[in-house]
């Protein structure tokens, strides 16, 4: 057995939990599921102007609700405002500021229409982040993050590739404990009526 690297061992961490659990779970997701608010005042996409939060980003006919700073408690946010800062949050910026992606943020970026459009929005940013690391190589793990990290620009990449592989896998573990709760509660009302 060949010893894998501190590389092949990050990638692996993600791709794996990506590969077994994660985006299997998120196959025929929805439109209804992924605007789905299951209780009042949700932050999520939406179409320009109908938005709940005081703040709408987006450059296209969808913007995602958010503001600075973030109300305490923060909003209850639907999947596709969850699918919405993993793509643009957690993976695009990091693309942009790491590995050659144009540059984007939440008030620039086209939030998709249809849970299929982000789904094929994450896949894109996925692949981007996940061949990104491996063309750090080894060397390229222990340099610093720089300042696209704010406050953590010293911080080594490897601590920014363990941060984002955590953000991934415990968000998208989010929207799929959704979609268990939209699929449950409509079996629910079904077998009420």
């Amino acid at each position: 057995m060949t010893e894998q690297t501190q590389n092949d061992l990050l990638r692996d961490q993600l791709a794996r939990h990506w590969t077994n659990q994660l985006r299997k779970r998120l196959d025929g997701l929805t439109d209804d599921e992924y605007f789905w608010e299951p209780v009042p005042g949700c932050w999520s996409v939406r179409p320009r102007g109908t938005g709940v939060a005081p703040v709408q980003a987006g450059a296209g006919a969808m913007t995602i609700d958010f503001a600075i700073p973030e109300p305490d408690p923060a909003p209850f946010t639907t999947i596709a405002w969850r699918l919405g800062h993993v793509i643009v949050g957690v993976l695009a910026m990091r693309n942009a500021a790491h590995f050659g992606r144009a540059p984007t943020d939440y008030r620039s970026f086209t939030y998709a229409e249809t849970a299929s459009e982000a789904l094929a929005q994450l896949d894109a940013e996925y692949a981007t982040w996940l061949a990104g690391v491996a063309s750090l190589g080894e060397e390229g793990l222990a340099r610093p993050c720089g300042p696209a990290e704010g406050a953590y620009a010293e911080s080594s990449m490897a601590r920014l590739v363990l941060h984002i592989n955590r953000e991934v896998i415990h968000h998208l573990s989010e929207v799929c404990l959704l979609r268990d709760l939209y699929l449950h509660s409509r079996r629910a009302r079904r077998e009420a009526s």
